[in-house]
C-alpha cells in the first residue's frame, strides 16, 4: 500500500496565535518555534493551513513566517472572518477578507469558512450573493462553513455556493458517519475538512491525570489507549490512522506546539495501519456520550 499523501494534511494554526487545547502544557509557541513548526510542515509536504481572525495573532504570525520562508505565493490558506463582523455589509466583508490576505501576505484566500453553523440561516437571505461577489473580485477561491452537528453538515452540503465543510471527527465520534455526511460530501463533490482528530488532545492524555472538567472521560480514554497498545500503535498513531483509513479523501487538520510534534504527525500519517483497524475501533467505540465528544460540554 502506498504511503498516504501529506497533501491531505492541513496544519491548524490556532496554537500559533493563542494558548489552546486541554492537553497543551507548553502554551503558545514563541516566534522561533512557530517558524520551525511551519517549516517542518512545509518540508514534509503540507501545503494548506487553517486559521481564523479569532485565533489571536495566528494570521499575523503566519504572514511573517510565509514571508521568511518565501512560500506566500504557494501556500493555501483557509481562514474564518470574525463572528462579530456585519455580514450584511458587503464592504465590511470585503475589507475583512482583504485584511486577512494582507496579514498573511497571500495573493488571495483559498477558502473562507463561516465560523458558525448559525450562518446557514443567513446564506439564502443574501449572504450567498455577497460571497459570490467576493469570488468575482478574485478575493477568494471558494466558500465553506465550520459546523458542529451532523444536521448542520448535511444542510451545508446541500447548499449551493458552499464548497467546503469543516466538521469534528475522531475515532470515538461516529455521529457524522451515521448521518451519512461523508457519503453525501463524496456524492456532491464537496470538500470535507476534519478537525479534532485527537479530541483537542484528550485522547493522548494520561487517563489518571485528566483535568476535572474532563475527568468523566477517564474510562473511555483508557480503553482507547489500551486498544492502541493492543494494535501496536501509539494513541496518536491510532487516532490519526483511523481518520485516514475510515475517510479516504477528506482533508485532515492537525495542530502542533513544537516542531517535534509536526514530525511525529507526518511520520504517523505515513505509517501502514494494522489490518482491520477501522472495524476494531468501530466495534469498541460504538456509542460514546456527547458529553465526551463535544468540547463545548466540558
Amino acid at each position: 500500500m502506498p504511503a498516504a499523501s501529506p497533501k491531505r494534511l492541513v496544519l491548524g494554526t490556532v496554537q500559533l496565535g493563542m494558548d489552546y487545547g486541554v492537553a497543551n502544557a507548553t502554551g503558545r509557541p514563541d516566534a522561533a518555534t512557530a517558524l520551525e513548526i511551519v517549516r517542518e510542515a512545509w518540508q514534509g509536504g503540507v501545503r494548506e493551513f487553517d486559521t481564523a481572525q479569532g485565533y489571536g495573532e495566528s494570521e499575523a504570525v503566519l504572514g511573517g513566517i510565509f514571508a521568511e520562508l518565501g512560500i506566500a505565493e504557494e501556500a493555501r490558506v483557509a481562514t474564518k472572518p470574525d463572528k462579530s463582523l456585519d455580514y450584511g455589509d458587503l464592504e465590511a466583508l470585503a475589507e475583512a477578507v482583504l485584511n486577512s490576505a494582507r496579514r498573511m501576505g497571500v495573493p488571495r484566500l483559498q477558502t473562507v469558512l463561516l465560523h458558525s453553523e448559525t450562518f446557514l440561516d443567513a446564506w439564502d437571505l443574501g449572504l450567498s450573493g455577497r460571497f459570490s461577489a467576493l469570488r468575482d473580485q478574485g478575493l477568494l477561491e471558494r466558500t465553506g462553513i465550520s459546523v458542529y452537528s451532523p444536521q448542520a453538515a448535511l444542510r451545508a452540503l446541500a447548499t449551493d455556493g458552499l464548497d467546503a465543510v469543516q466538521i469534528p471527527c475522531n475515532a470515538l465520534d461516529r455521529r457524522f458517519e451515521r448521518a451519512g455526511v461523508f457519503r453525501e460530501a463524496e456524492e456532491r463533490g464537496k470538500t470535507l475538512y476534519v478537525r479534532s482528530v485527537y479530541l483537542q488532545g484528550l485522547l493522548l492524555m494520561n487517563p489518571d491525570q485528566l483535568p476535572g472538567r474532563v475527568a468523566h472521560a477517564k474510562n473511555v480514554v483508557a480503553r482507547f489507549q489500551a486498544l492502541a497498545q493492543r494494535l501496536g500503535l501509539s494513541p496518536a498513531g491510532l487516532a490519526l490512522a483511523y481518520v485516514r483509513e475510515a475517510h479516504a479523501g477528506v482533508r485532515v487538520l492537525f495542530g502542533a506546539e513544537t516542531p517535534a510534534q509536526v514530525r511525529e504527525n507526518l511520520a504517523l500519517w505515513a505509517t501502514t495501519s494494522p489490518q482491520g483497524l477501522v472495524e476494531e475501533v468501530r466495534a469498541v467505540f460504538d456509542d460514546v456520550s456527547e458529553t465526551i465528544l463535544n468540547p463545548a460540554q466540558w
